[in-house]
C-alpha cells in the first residue's frame, strides 16, 4: 500500500470517527488518537523515509495538508460541542446563591477583643508595639538594668546582644511614655516570646494584655477598683479578687491577683486545683525608676500597671487542659467557637 493510499484511508477514517463524537472528552480522545506524539499522522510522517526521492515532497505537501485538516476540523467540532455545554449550563441568576463558609475568630481573638472592648470602656486607649524589642525598651526601661538578676525570670530569645524578641509587652508603655506627656491610661495587646519547653501549660509564645495609668495622685486603691471592675465584667458579675503580695522590678509594691473560680463558684473544683481561686495576673504601683527612665518626675506623678496573660484566662474560662491545641489549628476544635 502506498503512503498516498494510507493517507487517503486515515482521512476516510477520521471523518468516520467524527461523525460518531458526542461531547468535548471524545473529542479530545480524537484528537490525541490521530495527531497526538503517537498517532495515525506522527506515524505517517514517520514513513517518509521509506518513499523515494522523487516523491517525497508530493507525500509531505499531502501529510502537511492532511495534519492542517484534522486540526481545522477537530478545532470546529470542539466550538461546536463548547456551544452546545454553554447551553446545557444555563443558569436562573434569580435564584439564592450558594452560601459561603466565612471562618470563624480564633478563641484567643474573641477574647482578646472583648478585654480590649472592656478596656475601652473603662476608659483606656489601645497602644502597640513592635514585637522585635531593644535591651533598653524591653529590660532597662522597666528597671532590669544590665546584669540584674530579675533578668534570669524571662528565658530571651536574642537576636543579637542588643537585640531581642520581647518578652513582655511591658516595653509598649516606656516607649509610649517616652513619646507623651501624662496623664497616660492605656492597655498594650500582643503577642510576646520566651525560650520555654513547651508543654501543656508552657509555650514558647503567647499573649498578654500590659495595662497603664499614671496621673497626679493615682493610688492603689484605684488600681483594685479598675481590676474588680475588668473581672466583675469579664468573668461574670459574681467574681470576686484577692491580691497577694509578689515581686516585679517594674512595680512596687507589687501583688498577684486571684480571681473566684468561675467554673465551681469558689466551692474548689479540677480547673483552679480546689482552692476555689485562679492566677490571673501580676500588678503594682510603678516604680519611680520607670518614671525617671522615660523622663517623669515620680514627685509630680504616680501611676500603677497589670500585666494579663489572655491564654490562661482563655483555657481556664473554656475549660482546655492543653495549651498547644491553641496554636494547632486543629478545625474540630476552633468550629466549636
Amino acid at each position: 500500500m502506498t503512503l498516498f493510499k494510507e493517507i487517503n484511508n486515515v482521512r476516510d477514517q477520521f471523518n468516520a470517527d467524527l461523525e460518531r463524537i458526542s461531547d468535548l472528552k471524545n473529542c479530545e480522545e480524537l484528537k490525541n488518537r490521530y495527531l497526538g506524539r503517537k498517532g495515525f499522522v506522527s506515524k505517517l510522517f514517520s514513513g517518509i523515509g521509506s518513499v523515494n526521492p522523487e516523491e517525497r515532497k508530493d507525500v509531505g505537501s499531502a501529510l502537511n495538508s492532511l495534519k492542517e485538516e484534522l486540526q481545522n476540523k477537530i478545532l470546529s467540532a470542539m466550538n461546536n460541542l463548547s456551544g452546545k455545554t454553554e447551553q446545557s449550563r444555563y443558569r436562573d441568576y434569580t435564584l439564592p446563591g450558594f452560601p459561603l463558609f466565612k471562618g470563624t475568630r480564633h478563641p484567643l481573638t474573641q477574647a482578646i477583643d472583648e478585654m480590649l472592648s472592656i478596656f475601652s470602656r473603662l476608659g483606656f486607649d489601645i497602644a502597640y508595639g513592635p514585637e522585635i524589642e531593644t535591651d533598653w525598651f524591653n529590660f532597662s526601661s522597666l528597671n532590669l538594668p544590665e546584669n540584674h538578676p530579675a533578668r534570669d525570670m524571662q528565658d530571651t530569645f536574642y537576636v543579637d546582644d542588643k537585640i531581642m524578641l520581647r518578652t513582655h509587652t511591658s516595653p509598649v508603655q516606656t516607649r509610649y511614655m517616652t513619646q507623651h506627656k501624662p496623664p497616660v491610661r492605656i492597655v498594650a495587646p500582643g503577642r510576646v516570646y520566651r525560650n520555654e519547653a513547651i508543654s501543656s501549660r508552657s509555650y514558647c509564645m503567647f499573649h498578654q494584655i500590659e495595662g497603664l495609668y499614671v496621673d497626679k495622685n493615682v493610688s492603689f486603691a484605684d488600681l483594685r477598683g479598675t481590676l474588680e471592675l475588668f473581672c466583675k465584667m469579664y468573668f461574670g458579675p459574681n467574681a470576686r479578687i484577692k491580691f497577694r503580695t509578689s515581686f516585679f522590678p517594674f512595680t512596687e509594691p507589687s501583688a498577684e491577683v486571684d480571681v473566684s473560680c468561675f467554673l465551681c463558684s469558689g466551692k474548689g473544683c479540677r480547673v483552679c486545683k480546689y482552692t476555689g481561686w485562679l492566677e490571673i495576673m501580676g500588678c503594682g504601683m510603678v516604680d519611680p525608676n520607670v518614671f525617671k527612665a522615660v523622663g517623669y518626675d515620680p514627685e509630680e506623678v504616680t501611676g500603677y500597671a497589670f500585666g494579663l496573660g489572655v491564654d490562661r484566662s482563655v483555657m481556664q474560662k473554656l475549660d482546655i487542659h492543653d495549651i498547644r491545641i491553641l496554636f494547632d489549628n486543629d478545625i474540630d476544635f476552633l468550629e466549636q467557637f
